[in-house]
């Protein structure tokens, strides 16, 4: 009998319990509501999470979170992970795990006071944030910036400076071998996310909702897609800037045909014979999409030291300049642009296109190179905070490792640049069957430019600099090191690690492939990227 009437009265003060839980939520007004965040049943693709709730009497607080659902306090109050006290109705948190459900509420101090009721989020579970499958390996821990965040575009993920995952993307697109076809993913100056994949652009919130996604239509390039690739940029004018590519059918009048034509010759109807080559664009969009400008390299090229280099039969030598980053200085209104196969770094004013300096190789009218001895298969050009340019150096010399580079500009047209410093980046850290496959690759590639009769070995597939508040630099190496670190001025790692992944047996990690990282070095950066997920468009 006495065990009935505990029975009865659980189950009524359940009951009553969420009675008073459902009338509560039904007579709060609607603005008190919208300030309660993690919202009820929420599912996140994040662990540093922001909770809201609205201002209470006092001012101070103590955030309670448990891990597991729980209805009633009792339970609650024995699963806390940790109380949190703030002086703020906003804080930030972070939780232990994806993949669990979590209660929380909200205790205001005073004696007296009246705790909120309970509420509920989960977050999700992805393979982008499952260990067993990739993860960021730390080298050497963080002596400054421990509290950055780092994003490995690949991954699709977002990772603290002890290598533990606290964001991935919410996205189906995972492809085989667990690395996907992001690339290029970094924080916006609208504090929001943005990346190219699947050749398409897009911009998403913290939450990884999509803001923006840019038309594909051809408009520039001529042909159905505009093929983005590389480097996609949201301005500070919030406008967005990207590359593309443009195939144009050059005309050859120099060209003497066998009787093998080759496949990537054309003959039109007035006999005239063309080569196809692979240009790059630079593509402007306003926020509605429209193409507000746009630069064709091609219209340089016509015009360049590089249109005089040809092969005995006429066809040209530079198949593909390969366009690979571009920078723009807004405060100048000038654009840097990368080419890595013919070696040039080329200044373009703003807007209308001339191009104004050529740093780089010399393309000479007799069939020889003037080959600089700076830089070779760069990427991520950039200007510093003092002026300065500065660029991930794949350095594609059989003997030499990349360098990070930066450089001064000469003050008289035709001026050579200046190296100001120089860091030569190592594969420090990596594991024995990671620097096996690093000789392996290096070998195998040099090997085929031997059978082409290359002079150059081309190791360069990405790598990233990004200049910090203090000018230590933040790189990723491209593959198959993948290493990411930041050096400062004095050539000190103050941080290092390396992105990976397991091999296709599933028993052996080795470097992942990835293009270029980013890094969120400023604390109130990441805040206005969690509150802003919070915004209109968030929702």
């Amino acid at each position: 009998m006495v065990l009935d009437y505990i029975c009865l009265n659980t189950v009524i003060r359940f009951f009553m319990y969420r009675l008073v839980s459902f009338a509560l939520l039904f007579f709060i007004p609607n603005h008190l509501l919208s300030q309660i965040f993690p919202t009820e049943g929420s599912k996140l693709n994040y662990r540093l999470v922001g909770f809201s709730f609205p201002q209470m009497k006092g001012g101070k607080y103590t955030l309670e979170i448990a891990a597991g659902y729980y209805s009633n306090t009792d339970s609650f109050n024995r699963n806390i992970i940790k109380p949190i006290d703030c002086n703020t109705n906003k804080i930030i948190a972070e939780i232990p795990a994806f993949g669990n459900v979590y209660t929380w509420r909200v205790v205001p101090a005073g004696k007296h006071s009246v705790k909120s009721t309970l509420h509920h989020f989960s977050t999700l579970a992805s393979p982008k944030t499952d260990t067993a499958i990739s993860r960021l390996r730390i080298i050497s821990k963080a002596k400054k910036y421990k509290d950055a965040y780092v994003f490995i575009d690949r991954m699709q993920a977002m990772y603290d400076m002890e290598g533990k995952p606290v964001w991935f993307l919410p996205d189906t697109s995972y492809l085989v071998n667990k690395i996907s076809n992001a690339i290029d993913m970094k924080l916006s100056p609208e504090k929001t996310i943005t990346f190219i994949m699947n050749d398409k652009i897009k911009e998403v919130n913290y939450r990884g909702t999509v803001l923006w996604i840019g038309p594909n239509t051809g408009e520039v390039s001529g042909d159905t897609s505009e093929y983005y690739h590389h480097e996609f940029t949201r301005l500070m004018n919030g406008h967005y800037m990207v590359m593309g590519n443009e195939e144009v059918a050059w005309p050859l009048p120099d060209y003497k045909p066998d009787s093998n034509m080759e496949t990537d010759i054309l003959r039109d109807s007035n006999n005239v014979y063309r080569q196809k080559l692979k240009f790059g664009t630079i593509i402007e969009y306003d926020e509605k999409g429209r193409v507000v400008w746009a630069w064709k390299s091609s219209g340089y090229f016509k015009h360049s030291d590089v249109y005089k280099y040809k092969t005995e039969k006429g066809r040209f030598q530079v198949m593909d300049v390969h366009e690979n980053s571009f920078f723009f200085d807004e405060r100048s209104r000038v654009i840097y642009v990368s080419c890595r196969d013919i070696n040039q770094v080329l200044k373009v004013k703003y807007p209308d296109g001339k191009v104004t300096a050529v740093y780089g190789n010399r393309y000479n009218a007799d069939n020889t190179v003037t080959e600089n001895v700076l830089f070779s298969g760069q990427h991520s050009v950039k200007i510093s905070g003092d002026g300065n340019l500065y660029l991930f150096n794949n350095n594609v010399v059989p003997t030499e490792r990349p360098k990070l580079m930066v450089m001064q500009e000469p003050y008289e047209p035709g001026g050579d640049l200046k190296t100001m410093w120089e860091y030569v980046c190592t594969p420090d850290g990596m594991t024995d069957h990671e620097r096996a496959y690093y000789e392996n690759q290096k070998e195998r590639i040099r090997m085929k430019d031997q059978n082409n009769n290359r002079k150059k070995v081309h190791f360069t597939s990405g790598g990233n600099v990004m200049e910090l508040p203090d000018q230590s630099i933040f790189a990723s190496m491209n593959g198959p090191s993948s290493k990411v670190f930041i050096v400062t001025k004095d050539k000190e790692i103050i941080w290092s690690a390396i992105p990976e992944q397991k091999d296709a047996n599933d028993t052996l990690w080795e470097a992942a492939p990835i293009y270029r990282a980013s890094i969120i070095a400023d604390k109130k950066d990441l805040e206005e990227l969690i509150w802003k997920s919070e915004g209109k468009k968030g929702q």
